[in-house]
Formats: C-alpha cells, structure tokens, sequence
C-alpha cells in the first residue's frame, strides 16, 4: 500500500513537472513566469489593480530655497491684500519674518525684476490658495453648446419658436448649433437650407454671431451662433452683482447672530444681578456682611435639626 501512494505521488510531481514545462513561457525553467505575469497576478490578489502613483505636493521654494539675491518682499494686510516691504537681501528678509513671528519666506515671483516673495504662514498661505482655487472652479461654469433643429420647410410659428429658443440660450451665455434636417431627396434643396440659416443668423444679429459658414454634416446642414461680446459682458457683471448681494446677506446674516449672543449674554447678566437684588457685596463694610447674613439666614426648622 505504502508503494502504490509513494508512486502515485512520484507520478503526480512528473506530470506537474511536464506540465510546467509545456506551458511555461520559453527561456524558462519549471514553470518559472515572468515579472509581468507576477505582477498581474500580486494585483488580482490585492483585489485592486495596480497601485496609482501618488501625488506630490509641488511646494514653491521657502526660506533657505530662495535664491540668495535682491528681493522685493511683501506681506498681507487684515483687508487680504498685500503690503510691499521694500527691495532687500534674503538674510534680511529670512530675519525679518523671524521677527515678525516665526513666519515663512515663500517666493511666489521668479521672473519679476526683482523676484517677489511673500512673508506669511506657509500653512495657511497654501489653505487661501486651495480655496480660492475651489470657488474659482466652482463659480465657472464652462460654456455649452445647445442645439436647435428645424426643416427647411418649417413653418413661421415653429421658426418663430425656433428663434426664441435661441435667443435663450444666448441669453444665457452659450452657444448655439443651428441645424437643418433633410429626409430622403429633400437634401438636393440645400441651398433653402442655407438661405434659412441666415435669416436666422440675421433676426439673431443684436445678441449674436455667426462662426464661419454652415457646413454639411451627412444629410444635416448646421451652424454655430456665438454671443456677441456686449452680451457677455452683461453677463458676467450680472453674476457679479448676485454674487455680491449673496456676501452681503452673509455678512449681515453673521453681524444679527452676534448681535443676538451679545443680547442673551446680556439678558443673562441682567437675571443674575437681579437674583442678587440689583446689590453688589463689599465684604470690607459691616453693611454688606449684615446683609450677607440675612441671605444665608435660615428657617426656625432649620436651625431646630443644626442648630
């Protein structure tokens, strides 16, 4: 019995043998892979795929980084913006922010003449440029590109409709793709195509204007209306003012709130004087120790149990 398993195993470690060398890749031994195959195999067990390098910060140079040449140094004011210090040394400038509470010499300017660095925490100079880098991204909204089909045989209403749509969207900022749909043999009168783009185009001259020609695009017929400057320009200042009401209800919404906690606070200093009887203790005069002594004076039950 004990042969038989010892040569069924013996049988067993040879045909795994011949079978790693059958598909094993060439150059290899015993069915020794290669890295790649190793490294795909690491990933499927890590369950995730190769590892995603990861990102370094790219930190302006500080301090000792600096070049160690004339340098126009700034600092920011309370109001967020910037106080210039004048031109100066690096050792100078290293020693001033030293003084001015341990702060950081960042250089924020290297092909002005002379460079401009900036004394401030780097910590919270990197957190202001982050947030400001949110809002800026949160605030702009890419311009997109609407789409108003039509025949060429439409009629007024729905050109009508057509053209009130567009202007919408102008309106809006973006720009607008206006495309003519032909079906069948219709695509042989392209040329009323043409001619119903540029009516369009013409009804729509106040707020917009055409990109080029209308092109073909298969059987369709289309062209681009972009806003015209002016239009975007009201716009923008339309965003601006929104913006600025919105920070001015902040503002005024903050300024109620500590308006409010101040009054509770002193609602609260009103109550606690009040329990007093409106008087203020001076344990220096018989006066106040008297009336200390009818305060804490008790009842006849009281001083029947400690008295």
């Amino acid at each position: 019995m004990k042969v038989s398993f010892s040569a069924a195993f013996l049988s067993l470690i040879l045909s795994g043998e011949y079978l790693c060398d059958a598909f094993a890749p060439a150059g290899s031994k015993f069915g020794i892979v290669s890295n790649e195959l190793d490294f795909s195999l690491d990933a499927i067990r890590r369950r995730g795929g190769p590892r995603q390098p990861r990102r370094v910060e790219e930190k302006p140079p500080m301090n000792l980084e600096v070049p160690n040449i004339q340098l126009r140094v700034v600092t920011p004011n309370p109001k967020g913006k910037d106080d210039p210090l004048g031109i100066m040394g690096r050792a100078e400038a290293l020693s001033l922010a030293k003084d001015m509470g341990g702060l950081d010499l960042v250089l924020i300017n290297a092909k002005s003449d002379p460079p401009v660095c900036k004394i401030v925490d780097y910590s919270k100079f990197r957190y202001e440029k982050e947030r400001k880098a949110k809002m800026l991204k949160k605030n702009s909204k890419a311009t997109e590109v609407k789409e108003v089909k039509m025949s060429y045989k439409i009629d007024v209403h729905d050109y009508n409709v057509r053209k009130k749509n567009a202007s919408k969207f102008i309106g809006q900022g973006n720009r607008v793709k206006c495309t003519i749909m032909f079906k069948g043999r219709e695509i042989q009168h392209d040329k009323l195509g043409i001619e119903l783009l540029g009516k369009l185009a013409t009804d729509l001259e106040d707020v917009c204007l055409m990109e080029g020609k209308p092109k073909r695009e298969g059987r369709n017929l289309s062209c681009i209306l972009t806003p015209r400057p002016e239009v975007v320009k009201k716009i923008n200042e339309k965003k601006r003012a929104e913006e600025k009401k919105k920070r001015k209800a902040k503002e005024e919404g903050k300024k109620q709130f500590e308006e409010k906690q101040a009054q509770k606070a002193a609602a609260k200093g009103v109550t606690a004087n009040a329990a007093n009887g409106g008087r203020i203790l001076d344990f220096d005069s018989e006066d106040s120790l008297d009336d200390l002594d009818e305060l804490l004076k008790g009842d006849d039950l009281t001083d029947d149990l400690f008295g």
